[in-house]
């Protein structure tokens, strides 16, 4: 039997791994076992707590990683893979192995530092806390790592070959279309990762990189996100709503904190601020972006010029490269980041993990939460169980280094700046395909937005759509 098995984000958000087993022998010598994703989980405990579990198919056993995008919650569990006694090869495309080669490395830096703030504040149940992986690790984990390019087939075994086409998510980001051949015949899957917004400048301004996913898809099994599911974006620029926010913080002497992905977010942002500074609609006030990793993502990003925009690439021609801007302060050290929390001017500091789950982005709420002059704006989703989400969600205070801090500072989102295609964008690009699949899962989502994505599907083009549970097996034949 050839199947599909749901290992991750499925009733959540996070923790993307969905298993292609084609073992069909029972033996377990013949056929393969491919993951498509190995992210981590994130959120509520129960489910951070799963990443301490082996998965069902211990890690030698898996044969292949197929890799959407570099983004955590779909890339951060490999070393964990690693670590437990996996050594297949793991796919991707070269900017989605540039951008993991940081983030992953970063992620296990960061585990190191948590499991040791935990030991000195004697704050864990767990005597010592452990990190899920460590840097070393995570940088043993990447030689593993083997670039594709787009629209290359790539045959794994006679019954397996796979091609990725662009996502339009972020930089490198891909769907995985899966060629599979069975007892019944020759089968196409399609996993899309996570599916990038539909190009309109007005509303969702600032990609930096191509967008809109590819159309004309075809599959006879989907397997689909449904992050925004049951929400719409909002249709309206939010350029004069973000100055209107910028300006009246800096007139009350306050500063602007933004929490932001280290990856797309904070060069999506970077390069907005420069456009509305060029046009007079913003202040020229000090932007610090304050995260080692998002510095070393502009790099990445300056490197895969062929991923630009028209936009971006017309920027980059008046302005020159943001490393180079001037009003723009780049914090690499730990010493320039305290130099940031010592100034008492108005500026704007971007600063990661976008769902304030870790990194500096919380010295600088922690600082700054308790002052009402300021101004905290959330340009990205929050995951439930997320410090992001409870201080977006309206709290009067947040848990920070294990101490409850206050919120006076204001609160603002901004959804237009999400990455993730909304419920009218996934059907218009559904619309796209010749044909339907016999059958769609939709996973990456609270139940909430994928039981009403589902809906919205079934009323709107009358497909058979399912909403993929943790764990469940699906029969491929």
């Amino acid at each position: 039997m050839t199947y599909i098995q749901f290992l991750g984000a499925a009733g959540t958000v996070t923790g993307s791994k969905h298993l292609i087993n084609t073992r069909v022998d029972g033996s377990g010598k013949n056929g393969l076992q491919v993951l498509i994703d190995c992210g981590l989980f994130q959120g509520h405990k129960e489910w951070r707590e799963r990443n301490w579990q082996n998965a069902p198919v211990p890690a030698p056993e898996i044969d292949a990683v197929v890799l959407t995008h570099a983004h955590l919650d779909h890339s951060g569990w490999i070393p964990r893979l690693v670590k437990g006694g996996f050594r297949g090869p793991i796919y991707a495309t070269q900017a989605t192995i540039d951008l993991c080669s940081i983030l992953l490395p970063d992620s296990g830096h960061l585990q190191e530092e948590d499991a040791g703030f935990y030991n000195k504040k004697k704050a864990s149940k767990h005597s010592p806390a452990l990190p899920l992986y460590t840097l070393e690790e995570a940088q043993d984990s990447l030689k593993y790592f083997h670039p594709v390019p787009y629209h290359q087939t790539t045959r794994l075994s006679p019954e397996l070959a796979f091609r990725f086409v662009r996502a339009a998510h972020i930089l490198g980001s891909c769907m995985a279309e899966i060629e599979l051949t069975t007892d019944s015949g020759t089968r196409r899957l399609l996993f899309t990762g996570d599916i990038g917004r539909l190009r309109n400048e007005t509303v969702a301004p600032g990609k930096v990189v191509h967008s809109g996913p590819v159309e004309g898809e075809t599959a006879d099994l989907l397997v689909m996100e449904s992050t925004y599911g049951n929400r719409v974006h909002p249709t309206n620029d939010p350029r004069p709503q973000l100055a209107a926010l910028i300006r009246q913080t800096v007139e009350r002497g306050g500063s602007v904190i933004v929490p932001a992905f280290a990856v797309e977010r904070t060069q999506k942002f970077l390069f907005l601020l420069k456009q509305l500074m060029l046009t007079g609609q913003l202040p020229t006030v000090p932007v610090y972006c304050d995260s080692p990793m998002a510095i070393k993502a502009v790099e990445v990003f300056l490197k895969h010029t062929e991923e630009y925009s028209e936009e971006t690439r017309q920027l980059i021609e008046t302005c020159g490269f943001p490393l180079q801007w001037r009003e723009f302060t780049f914090a690499s050290t730990a010493e320039e980041s305290k130099k940031i929390n010592a100034t008492h001017y108005p500026s704007i500091i971007i600063s990661s993990s976008g769902m304030v789950t870790g990194g500096r982005i919380l010295h600088h709420l922690a600082q700054r939460l308790p002052d009402p002059r300021n101004l905290v704006i959330f340009i990205g989703f929050q995951a439930p169980g997320t410090r992001g989400f409870t201080i977006q969600s309206g709290a009067r205070e947040v848990k920070i280094f294990g101490e409850m801090v206050p919120i006076r500072a204001q609160v603002a989102s901004l959804e237009q700046f999400s990455d993730h295609a909304d419920t009218p964008e996934l059907l218009q690009w559904l619309h796209t395909f010749p044909r339907s699949p016999e059958v769609s899962y939709l996973v990456h989502g609270e139940p909430a937005a994928s039981s009403q994505l589902r809906d919205a599907m079934i009323k709107e083009l009358g497909w058979k759509v399912q909403v993929a549970q943790w764990m469940q097996k699906v029969d491929v034949e």
